[in-house]
């Protein structure tokens, strides 16, 4: 009989591959943090000896969620600036808030207030984009989460970083610094196409495909950023990336609400994927993703939650939910981005986009034990035909029991082991307060 760390006994494990399974009696083994084993429950205790044995009888496992796309330390602006659109909730508030507050005390406390808000709503691996990246890595490596970190850029100076050139070389250094870490990832992440200059974007091209990094950056968010793009250049922002040579299966194209067919056709045949903000696009007015025509054409579509500043929360549950049902509205079809594939994209495709699609995403063995446990056995779930259909359309991250990265337990019966409550709170309120008294 072999000993291993973890033996978890579920009522179902939803594995995400294949796609659309729903598995009963049967139990999930971890050892030295990855995925050992998916054999019968029955079969388990024969041939393994767990350090600790979990049961969970009204619980479905599924791998943990993916966000693929945020601005975590934001965190510590949810609320500040709402019911704005884009522009002027950037320009007037976000911008000029940030040029005041943000440094590495604000970086470090919004990030870790994310980090627990990440943990306790099921999500085990994040894609985060912001200033001081190298001290948002070390506190979500501290509270345990597996992430893709954002050696951001952008053409004006900030508290990080002087000017572009400044920007890279910062990040290049933190990415060799951290690059061992297991928990960790780099990205570049270029702002946009009207904040960063074409000559920034083609050495950033050089870059990643020298380091085969992936690049992370917001494109066609809104039409008015279009029109005003097409005014300076000649063009659409999405062609310019592609006469720059970006579009590869290296790009994370976030938001993407105005997109033609041939733009469509273009990103399947270059392998760009997707990141879908559906709640932040909605709430700013940003426009719609046409989700079901990427899915239709072979694209990779990924979700993430944007920053909470424009959301408000990190909620990947919520943001399941509101990109299947509005894609059914955008398509006027009611068959369109079923349950299965909304989780997908909650899991798989954003491990996929990030260049992590080998490493976890599923409940596959040899992957990473990123896995999270969904109690089902309350009257809010019941009766229960479906768990996946459970999940996406009837399920909240409230729900969220237990969660694993790496086969480390960082969220037990909803506490969290990582991260302290109180001082989070306190840290919240001291921020607070000092933005709303200089506000």
């Amino acid at each position: 009989m072999q000993t291993i760390d973890t033996l978890i006994f579920p009522r179902w494990i939803v594995p995400v591959e294949p796609e659309g399974t729903v598995l009963e009696g049967i139990a999930l083994a971890i050892d030295q943090g990855r995925i050992l084993d998916l054999l019968p429950a029955d079969v388990a205790p024969l041939r393994y000896a767990a350090r600790q044995s979990l049961q969970l009888p009204t619980h479905c496992l599924l791998p943990g969620l993916v966000n693929a796309h945020t601005h975590l330390a934001m965190n510590l602006l949810r609320g500040f600036a709402d019911d704005l659109p884009l522009m002027r909730w950037l320009q007037e508030h976000i911008w000029p808030t940030e040029a005041r507050w943000v440094s590495e005390s604000f970086v470090h406390d919004g990030t870790q207030l994310a980090a627990a808000e990440l943990i306790r709503g099921g999500v085990t691996c994040v894609n985060d984009m912001y200033f001081f990246p190298d001290v948002s890595a070390r506190a979500l490596a501290a509270a345990g989460l597996r992430a893709s970190i954002g050696m951001i850029v952008i053409e004006f100076p900030s508290a990080w970083a002087t000017d572009a050139e400044d920007y890279l070389a910062k990040g290049l250094v933190l990415r060799e610094s951290l690059r061992h870490d297991p928990l960790l990832s780099f990205c570049f992440a270029p702002h946009a196409p009207y904040t960063v200059s074409a000559a920034t974007l083609t050495r950033i091209r050089a870059l990643a495909d020298e380091l085969d990094a992936p690049i992370h950056m917001h494109v066609h968010e809104t039409a008015g950023e279009i029109t005003q793009f097409e005014q300076a250049h000649g063009c659409r922002p999405l062609q310019q990336l592609d006469r720059l040579g970006l579009l590869s299966p290296a790009l994370m194209a976030v938001h993407m609400t105005q997109l033609d067919d041939a733009e469509i056709a273009r990103l399947a045949d270059t392998g760009v994927s997707v990141v879908h903000c559906p709640e932040s696009n909605l709430k700013l007015a940003s426009g719609f993703c046409p989700t079901a025509r990427l899915d239709a054409a072979g694209v990779n579509v990924a979700l993430g939650t944007d920053g909470a500043a424009s959301n408000n929360d990190l909620d990947m549950f919520s943001e399941m939910r509101s990109a299947a049902l509005l894609a059914k509205a955008v398509a006027n079809d009611a068959s369109a981005v079923p349950a299965h594939q909304a989780l997908r994209m909650a899991t798989l495709n954003g491990a996929r986009a990030i260049g992590l699609g080998a490493q976890t995403g599923s409940l596959v063995p040899g992957k990473w034990a990123d896995v999270i446990a969904v109690d089902l056995g309350d009257l809010e779930s019941q009766p229960l035909f479906n768990p996946i259909s459970q999940i996406v359309y009837a399920s909240g991250r409230h729900q969220v029991s237990d969660v694993w990265v790496g086969g480390r337990q960082l969220l037990r019966h909803r506490e969290l082991t990582t991260l302290d409550r109180e001082m989070l709170l306190a840290r919240a309120e001291h921020w607070r307060t000092q933005i709303a008294t200089a506000h």
